[in-house]
């Protein structure tokens, strides 16, 4: 048996066991009520609802989903739920997304000319690249899966496999309309580096013809507004075509934004898991790079910022590619496996957010229970207000709203449930809120209080707890906890 094929089954074995343990931390971490309606909530509502055949806008954010990223990959992922409603779906995708990074990491190595070795620790540096686990802590985003199918389309770029390198950049633009950037610097990467005219061609006209369409005609058709995140670059301009304006012809607004300490710090981040391998001669994949570098670069968004959020993740693979290179041409700090194995960990531990487990994940411990027998109550369909980290275990029905600041003035006759966490007021709340909004509900007649414990209330609209009672049967106590869902 070849040392390839040995290879091959060795990172297999680990992309199963790393799938199995980043869904097991995702699950915890939804158990334990850290995920929040952004982003999990979002994504899991719109699949119920386009599931169930009804109109995937999300009633929190108040838009349709596609007036978000133009993310149309997710009526994809809705057949997961036809066959049963369930975020853990969202969980285990994301999971076997980002540990599928690993295999075609591999064989790039291998392709590039890396020895078995070289090439395993490669698939090895990719699974403990801190961002990798910390983006799976964060809720759900499908931009994961484009992650393994970026890698899938340069292999397929470097095979002169057209059918599934087109195959590749379809899905890749199907996951978030920002990517089309990622696709059309790709594309100019194969074009005049790799030399793959044709291929690097379609992927450049690909990519800019999809950013054109779906940020001037998709988005703005569901959210008439435009594109949201356009915000985060108000200095550079108030729509796109102005930014793009401005940063051609006015580059001293750029150098001005460029050169920050917030910057230099970010980028430490970015590059220290990998440093040990770029080398200025080998840093032409990291073209593809750049208009994503460049975005998270340029704003005042701290989130664009750290190896926590999704922002940085379509960088991820041309680091790699850089990587590899490096290693092809015999240069890099380390060239053994032990040696770039053990960077790779040390980095990990450094950067990687597993302690959240034993802090901050724990510190809504004491209402865990509570909550959870509240949300056992809520046996209809109805319209609910809850707390950012509840909606999650909520959005299989067409209305959820937030317990945020603004919400203490909202007309509570629009809900059939209020759910209320003194203690954990929740993302964009505070105490103020919640109590302004008790204080309301307990002189409200049309609700009654059917639980508090710990600080934790659910008033149900009394209309509601008629339904239920038909539901579950006559004389059947709505006080009688059930799991959660």
């Amino acid at each position: 048996m070849s040392k390839e094929i040995l290879g091959v089954r060795s990172v297999v074995w680990v992309i199963g066991v790393s799938a199995l343990i980043l869904f097991g931390c995702s699950s915890l971490r939804h158990a334990l009520f850290q995920s929040t309606a952004f982003d999990l909530g979002y994504f899991d509502q719109a699949l119920y609802l386009i599931s169930q055949g009804q109109t995937p806008i999300v009633s929190f954010w108040g838009y349709h989903f596609m007036g978000g990223h133009a993310d149309w990959i997710l009526y994809g992922l809705a057949l997961l739920y036809k066959i049963s409603p369930n975020v853990h779906w969202l969980f285990a995708v994301q999971a076997m997304a980002l540990a599928l990074g690993a295999l075609p990491t591999f064989y790039l190595a291998h392709q590039a000319g890396l020895k078995e070795p070289q090439a395993t620790a490669m698939a090895v540096v990719y699974l403990l690249y801190p961002l990798v686990f910390n983006i799976n802590l964060f809720d759900f985003h499908p931009e994961v899966m484009a992650l393994p199918a970026i890698l899938g389309a340069v292999l397929a770029a470097r095979d002169n496999r057209i059918g599934w390198f087109c195959l590749a950049i379809a899905f890749i633009l199907g996951c978030r309309d920002a990517l089309s950037l990622t696709v059309a610097a790709m594309g100019f990467w194969l074009l005049v580096f790799e030399k793959k005219r044709l291929l690097g061609s379609i992927a450049l006209f690909a990519g800019i013809a999809w950013f054109i369409v779906a940020t001037q005609v998709v988005i703005p058709y569901f959210r008439p507004g435009g594109v949201e995140a356009v915000g985060r670059y108000a200095e550079l301009g108030n729509s796109l075509g102005e930014i793009v304006i401005n940063l051609l012809l006015q580059p001293w607004l750029v150098l001005g934004r460029l050169f920050t300490l917030s910057n230099l710090e970010y980028l430490l981040l970015l590059l220290a898991p990998i440093i040990w391998g770029l080398s200025p001669q080998y840093l032409a994949p990291l073209v593809g790079a750049i208009p994503n570098l460049g975005m998270n670069l340029l704003t005042d968004y701290q989130s664009q910022k750290d190896l926590i959020h999704q922002y940085s993740l379509p960088i991820l693979p041309f680091l790699l590619l850089a990587v590899i290179s490096t290693l092809a041409a015999g240069k890099g700090w380390l060239q053994n496996r032990r040696g770039i194995i053990l960077w790779s960990l040390v980095a990990f531990v450094a950067l990687a957010k597993f302690g959240y487990f034993g802090s901050n994940y724990l510190k809504s411990l004491d209402t865990w229970q509570a909550t959870r027998e509240a949300i056992a109550q809520i046996q209809t369909k109805g319209s609910v207000l809850v707390p950012a980290q509840v909606a999650p275990h909520l959005t299989h029905r067409p209305t959820v709203q937030l317990v945020a600041a603004g919400s203490e003035s909202a007309d509570l006759s629009k809900f059939d449930y209020v759910l209320l966490n003194v203690r954990h007021p929740g993302w964009e709340s505070s105490p103020q809120v919640v109590n302004s909004l008790l204080a309301r509900l307990q002189n409200e007649p049309e609700f009654q209080l059917t639980y508090q414990r710990d600080d934790v209330y659910l008033f149900v609209k009394k209309d509601e707890i008629g339904k239920a009672s038909c539901r579950e049967g006559v004389g059947k106590s709505l006080d009688t906890p059930h799991p959660v869902s």
